[in-house]
Formats: structure tokens, sequence, C-alpha cells
């Protein structure tokens, strides 16, 4: 649309007029342009994302474990092998369809903008006005424009009388735009004043508008498109799962195949050998690790909760704890969202807005035009009378009945704000006579202001005091401050008030507050290592000084981009712009916001993006972390996003930074507790083909560790409370891998050949008090299922202590407190609960093949992991020292 034309050339250049199209016309035109609503991309049907879901390689390998399982039963039955099949399939499903669930994000994204449209329009067809359904609005339609409706179509004015509108969902500017009718010079279509956007809202006035774009060509159907378009980064934990996954799979199968070829060259039977391979792969693919991560991150959720921060995707909560830069919206997040006026600028000084003196003149007309110059709506709420609309109006009022300025006057006339004017007036009966009340941009009011009350007295407008009353605004705006000039001019019935003599009486400064909690916040974000960028749709100059109030900017080294300079930046200097410490980013669309999270993360960066508004939706959408606002975001917003806020406050954010990184360290705690137990479970099948021993420990058994005993105390160290030094430290790089070295080597190398210590011995022992020397035993004989439940019982009572010891790597049990985890002693009195279920119920015995075991077991294995326990205390404490 030509944003040049006038209204008579905009309704001529679509073949319509003030009357609308005709019906015919209308039915013509739907069928070359389609319906009025934002079209699904094409995506793959639901049956092949749901069977991707199960045919992964950390599946494939677990189907395939599965699949030997239940061959193996066929050979061998009453083995154990049927009941291990179905546990395996079941962890593969619960993983799938979790999995799959989160494949739903995008088409909840696209639903809620396509109920950003309103369901019904007024529009004239034939000359007649008459209601018709959004979807059917064609090019050419010409619908009538009411206040606090919604627009449905890109339009163009017509016709106009006050109207003004709130394009924040698609500018992020929270600011009531004026809206007109005639031609406007050459711009963008956002800042286009004679066009309304679909999805925006009209705040004030009424009118006509001719529908221009419907559909995907709008520009809410544009953003929808990009929304879809973009792909989700994957959660820097969700990379890391996948890598550890196949690493795991692929070694499990590789030792699988390595010990069935052994067994086979030893002369172990076939079946045995491929028992074996299956023990192999199913000690060292840890079954519980993905739904113990998942229940994790699902109590991690639950505490975020309660410090109002709602995760809607869980690989979200690690990610935020990665977080290396948070890309923050200003308005609502930053600041408290409800303009107040700061400054007043009267009688020649600027004052603060709680210490303005109304006894003077000066202050008492300013009070009077801030009461009275406003287009806001009343309504009763029980005995209190609120107002409704610009919420600068509103701090406006607030300001003139903190001071005592009552509401005693009749409105008679009012002259419309207008942007080449740049001001509005009103004419009020007050006290007999009528006031004209005046408020707009000061260069405005100059124009036509005679002079100026200063001190009691009235002096001209010159040179002088044009430039004083100049440099005040400049300070103001200095300051961050949204600047209004205030002027009054008296009339009568008779001869009313008339702008052109007008009397200047102050200026005032309203700023959008910042939060109180933001600087405290802003400090923390320093101090863990994290970057915070403001990116904003407001003026430079007011993000700036927002971002020196709160601390955001403490130098005078800051990087200040502009939106448009963003496209027009090579990728070199856009990267180098953003490494700076100190980046503000103003007067941003939705595609900048979203090249600039593109380009953060290029430069590795793990990038959060906040953000209320439609425009918000791709970037949201491709950061790692999208944080919407609970309470002032859109419904695109929140769906879009990962976490929303419930509180919109920046501080949240940084208590769930502080969750984020705890679930890091709590996934490692437990990913060190399972994996340790791999080296027990594996070890049995070494001696078992080695040495010519009886299989220490059945699969079946196994399974009893790994989905049985071990998933409480893992889920209890997934719940241990955040390290007082994790706000303390830097976010860790994106490519640190969650199986450290360290890590490693102390499970494999230190606590689990311990635990494979502890259960061998009590083997052994079992064994050597029934007088075994040497020779096969059958796999149902008592004193082969009491020598494996002694294997058994040592891996589980080692596992307690190795519970207790995986809270922390390097602090000793006694810094920790015994009792600051109760979840984890909880869970370890569940553990041997079941440990004890298992060895002497009749039931479990026949499922797990397990028989009781003598007292002096018991005791062997007691000390044993005592002894075990203050090894790994000792390696703590040369570990502090060191």
């Amino acid at each position: 649309m030509d944003i040049r034309q006038s209204p008579e050339e905009a309704l001529a250049s679509l073949g319509s007029s003030l009357d609308g199209l005709s019906g015919e016309e209308v039915a013509k035109r739907r069928g070359t342009f389609g319906l009025n609503r934002v079209e699904d991309v094409a995506r793959r049907p639901l049956w092949l994302r749901l069977l991707g879901e199960f045919t992964h390689f950390f599946a494939v390998i677990l189907w395939v474990a599965a699949g030997l399982a239940l061959f193996a039963e066929t050979q061998q039955p009453g083995g154990g092998m049927r009941e291990l099949a179905v546990a395996i399939v079941v962890v593969i499903v619960v993983n799938g369809t979790f999995s799959f669930l989160q494949e739903y994000r995008a088409e909840r994204a696209l639903a809620a903008l396509r109920d950003l449209l309103p369901a019904q329009v007024t529009v004239m067809r034939g000359g007649v006005a008459c209601t018709a359904r959004v979807d059917e609005l064609v090019p050419g339609d010409v619908w009538i424009v009411a206040e606090g409706g919604r627009v449905p179509a890109d339009s163009r004015i017509v016709q106009a009388t006050g109207l003004r509108a709130d394009l924040s969902t698609l500018t992020g500017e929270s600011l009531r735009l004026a809206r007109k009718a005639e031609a406007v010079a050459e711009g963008s279509p956002l800042s286009a004043e004679n066009l309304l956007f679909a999805g925006t809202t009209v705040v004030s006035g009424n009118g006509l508008a001719l529908v221009y774009a419907i559909g995907a060509r709008t520009e809410v159907g544009r953003i929808a498109h990009l929304t879809q378009q973009t792909r989700e980064s994957p959660s820097p934990l969700g990379l890391e799962l996948r890598r550890v996954s196949r690493l795991v799979a692929v070694l499990a199968t590789a030792l699988g195949v390595a010990f069935f070829i052994v067994g086979r060259f030893v002369g172990v039977p076939l079946w045995d050998s491929l028992l074996f391979a299956i023990g192999i792969i199913v000690a060292n693919v840890p079954e519980g690790l993905l739904p113990t991560v998942t229940l994790s991150l699902a109590m991690a959720t639950q505490r975020m909760a309660a410090r109002n921060a709602l995760v809607r995707h869980l690989p979200a909560v690690e990610a935020l704890g990665a977080t290396t830069v948070i890309c923050s919206d200003k308005t609502g997040t930053l600041t408290q969202n409800q303009m107040a006026v700061r400054r007043v600028f009267v009688d020649g000084a600027t004052v603060d807005a709680a210490g303005l003196d109304p006894s003077t003149l000066a202050a008492a007309e300013l009070l009077r035009v801030a009461r009275y110059c406003h287009d806001l709506r009343s309504a009763k709420n029980g005995e209190r009378v609120e107002l409704f609309g610009d919420p600068m109006e509103r701090a406006l009022v607030a300001l003139a009945e903190a001071h005592g300025m009552g509401d005693g006057s009749v409105r008679v006339d009012e002259i419309p704000f207008d942007p080449e004017r740049r001001r509005m007036s009103v004419r009020i009966a007050l006290n007999g006579g009528h006031t004209l009340a005046c408020k707009g941009a000061l260069e405005s009011l100059l124009e036509v202001a005679k002079d100026a009350r200063v001190g009691g007295a009235l002096r001209p407008v010159d040179e002088g005091l044009r430039a004083e009353w100049l440099a005040a605004e400049e300070r103001m705006a200095n300051a961050g401050l949204r600047v209004l000039a205030f002027g009054v001019s008296e009339g009568t019935a008779e001869a009313p008030a008339r702008e052109a003599d007008l009397t200047l009486v102050g200026i005032v400064g309203l700023e959008d507050p910042p939060r109180p909690e933001v600087p405290e916040a802003i400090a923390r974000c320093r101090a863990a290592g994290i970057r915070v960028m403001m990116v904003t749709g407001d003026h430079p100059r007011t993000a700036v000084a927002i971002a020196r109030e709160i601390g955001l900017v403490t130098s005078d080294a800051v990087t200040v981009l502009h939106g448009d300079a963003i496209a027009r930046r090579s990728h070199a200097e856009l990267m180098l712009a953003l490494a700076a410490p100190e980046v503000i980013i103003a007067r941003v669309t939705a595609e900048q916001k979203m090249i600039v999270v593109r380009a953060l993360q290029e430069h590795g960066e793990v990038v959060a993006v906040t953000g209320d508004g439609v425009n918000d939706a791709p970037a949201l959408k491709a950061a790692d972390v999208g944080i919407a606002m609970g309470i002032s975001g859109t419904d695109v917003a929140k769906e879009a996003a990962d976490i929303i806020l419930l509180d919109d406050h920046f501080a949240t954010i940084v208590a769930a930074i502080e969750e984020g990184r705890s679930v890091y360290e709590n996934l490692r705690r437990f990913l060190t507790y399972i994996l340790t137990s791999n080296v027990p479970e594996l070890i049995p099948y070494l001696v078992f083909v080695l040495f010519g021993v009886p299989l220490p420990l059945t699969v079946i058994q196994i399974l009893a560790v790994d989905l049985g005993t071990d998933m409480l105390p893992a889920l209890a160290l997934g719940a241990e409370a955040p390290d007082p030094e994790v706000m303390r430290r830097p976010p860790r790089a994106r490519a640190e891998p969650l199986l450290n070295p360290p890590m490693l080597l102390r499970a494999y190398l230190f606590l689990g050949p311990m635990e494979a210590v502890v259960s061998l011995a009590a083997f052994a022992q079992v064994l050597s008090l029934a007088g075994y020397t040497r020779g096969a035993l059958a796999h149902s004989s008592p004193l082969y299922r009491s020598a494996t439940t002694a294997t058994l019982v040592g891996i589980v009572v080692a596992q307690v202590a190795n519970g207790l010891a995986c809270r922390h790597s390097h602090k000793s049990l006694r810094a920790l407190g015994l009792f600051s985890n109760r979840l984890l002693l909880g869970a370890i009195a569940v553990e041997l609960a079941l440990l004890l279920a298992v060895v002497y119920l009749p039931p479990l015995q026949r499922m797990f093949g397990t028989a009781p075991i003598p007292s002096s077991t018991w005791g062997l294995v007691a000390a044993l992991v005592l002894g075990f326990f203050a090894l790994e205390e000792a390696r703590k404490w040369f570990a502090r020292r060191g």
C-alpha cells in the first residue's frame, strides 16, 4: 500500500469506495486471495513424527537389546529375559512419548496467532453496514473502525476521528499512537500514521479503513511465517544427552559384541555367550538415565514455579542455567510498565514531582492541565472510580490528585492530538469561566505560546526564554524521561480560549520506573558471568538512561545499536558489536531481534530472550531459552516461549538461572551415582568369562538395580539444594560435556571398582561358607541364588554410601549436613526396604532369582561399605587441599 496516496487514491487503487465492495466482487476476490487466516506450513504427518521418537539411535540399541532378550527367553525359558525385555520397551515408550509431546509447541503458537484476530467485523458491502466473519475479508473491503476493537487485517485508514491505536504487540513500544486518514511522507509501514495492522487494538476514536492485506501477507502473518520457519535451537542439555546416549550405546554394543566373541573363543556355550553379551549391553546402558533426567527436570520446574517461573519445556530448565547472555525487553520486565511523573520544570526550576509546591500560580495551573487534559474513561469499581486509557495520562492525573487537584470541571470541547500539531487541548468550564488546557511537545507549544508564567509573572516568549525551556527539556530527555510541556489559556463562553493565546506553565518528565529489585538482579548476573543486553523498541536515549539507572550500563563505552543499522552491518561488524561488554539495542523489529539472537548463538553464546508481544515470538522460539511475560505477555509470546514469568519480574529470571545451574550440577551428581553402579554390574561378567566361576549377577538383578533401587536416590540427588557458590561462578561453556573426565574417572576408576570389590567379596563369602570350590552351579540351586543375592546386596548397600558421597564432588558430608537433603534419606530408606523385600519376600524371590543370605555376609558388606565411604571422604579431603 502506497502511504503517500490520499484516501480517495487508496480506495481507487483497490477498486473500492466508501460504500465498500459488492457481494459478487467479494466472492470473486475470495477466490483469488483466499481466506483471511494464517495458514500452517506443511508438516510431517503425526504418525511419522511419533515413529521418529522410537527409532533414533539410542532407542534402536535398546530395541535390539529387548529383541535379543526375547530371543534368549525362547531358547532358555524362565531365565527372566522376558521381564527384562518388557522393562526396556517401557523405557523406550516413556521417553518417546515425552519427546513427541514437545512437537505440539509450534502448533499451539500458530493457534495463538490466529486467535489474535477478532471473530467478526462490521464492513460496508454495497453501501450497507453488515457483520462479516473476519476470515471472509478480502483486499478492498471497507470496515468500520470502533474504539476498543481489534484490527482484523492490515488496513489503510480512509476516515478518522480522534483515532489512536496500540501497536505494542508488533512494535514493542508501549505508546498509544495517533492514526489519521491523510497521506504521509515515505517511511516504513509500521511507522506510517495512516495504517492499521492485524492483531493490534484501537484505543480510541472511530473511522473507516480499507483492507489491503490479509492472512499470510499481513504483518502478523509474516511473523507467523517466521515463527513457523524458525527451527527451535536444541537445548545444551538435549545436545549433551544425545551425545552421551550415542557414546554409551556404542560403547555398550561394542563391549557386548567383543565379549560375545571372547566368550565363544574361550569355549563358553553359545547361549551363555549370548546371555553374557546381553548382560554387558544392559549393564552399560543406563536404562533409567532419560526417565530420571526427565523426572529430575520436572521436580526443578516445581521449585521454579514456587519462584514465579512457569516452565513449559523441560530441557529449558538446564539451558537457562547455561545462559551466557540475556536479551531483555525493557518495558514491564526491567521497568514496572507504569508511567509516573518524575520531574517538573516550573517557575524556572526543575524539582522532583513529590516536591512540587502547588501553592504557586504556575504549579497550580500545571496541575490543572495534568488533571483535565486527557482522554481517559472512568468506570466504577465498587465504591471507587477508576480511570482507563493511556498510562501516561493516568500518571498525569495521579500527579494532580496527589497534590489535591480534584475534578470539578465540565468538559466543553476538545482539539484532539494530531501528529503534525503534536499537541492536544481541551476546553473546560471551571469556576464560572472557560479554560483551555494544552499539553504536547515543547517545540509545538512554543510555536503558539505568547508568554510563560515564571515566579508569578508573565514573561514573553523570546530567544532567552526559549533557550531556557529547551535546555530544561534536554536535561530531562537525557535522563531518559518522556517530556511534555503544559500551557493554559483563559476565555469565556462567548469568546472561547484559543491555543494562539497560550501561556506556558511548565514541563513534566515522565518515566516508567525501573523495578526496585532489578539493580540487584543485574549485579548478580554480572557476578555470575552473564551479560544482559537491553533489546527494546523504545528510543535509544531512553533505553541508555534506564540502563544506567539499573546498573546495566556502568561506563561511557556502551555500544548502542539501532535496529535499522543491524541489517546494514556486515556479519563481522555485527559480531564485533555484540561482543562488546555493554550493549543496548533499540528500535528493533521482529526480524532484527531474531538476527541478534542468531548472531549471538553463532558466537558461542547460550541466549535467553524475554518478550511479551507478537513481534517477539520468532526471537523467543529461536533462542536457547524463550521467556515470556505472564501478566503483560500476549498468548503468541507465551506459546512460543519455554518459560513464562508469572510476575513479569527480571529478578525472577535470575532466580530461575540459579535453579537451572543447580539442575546441571544435580544431573552430574546422579549421573555419577548411576554410572558408578555400571562397574560392579559389568565386572561380574568379566569374572564369569575370565575365571570360569558361576555368573555372580543375573541380568534381571541388574534390572532391579537400574530401574528399581537406584531410581529414587538418583531423583533425590536431583533435588539437592543449590550450592551457595553456584551464582559466583561463570556459566559453563556451551561445548563443555556433561560427562567430563574428572567425573568419569571418579565413577569408573574409583567409586565403581570399590563397589565391585564389596559385591564380589560378598559373592565369594557365600560360596566359601557353603564349601564351594569349583564347578558349575545350576541357576535354580539355592546356593547360586543366595550367592547372586549377596552380589546384589553388595551393590545396593554400596550405592547407599555412594548416594551420600555423590552429593558433592569435594565437600564432606559433615559440611553438607546429613539431614540437609531429607528426600535422599527417605529414598535410601525406601531403597533398603526394596532390597529386603527382594531378598526375603517369596514372590520377589521368584521374580528376581534371589534367596536369603547369611547374617555374616550382611556384616561383611556393612564393614566394606564403611571403608568405601571413608576412602571417598579421604579423597575429598585431598581434593579440597589441592
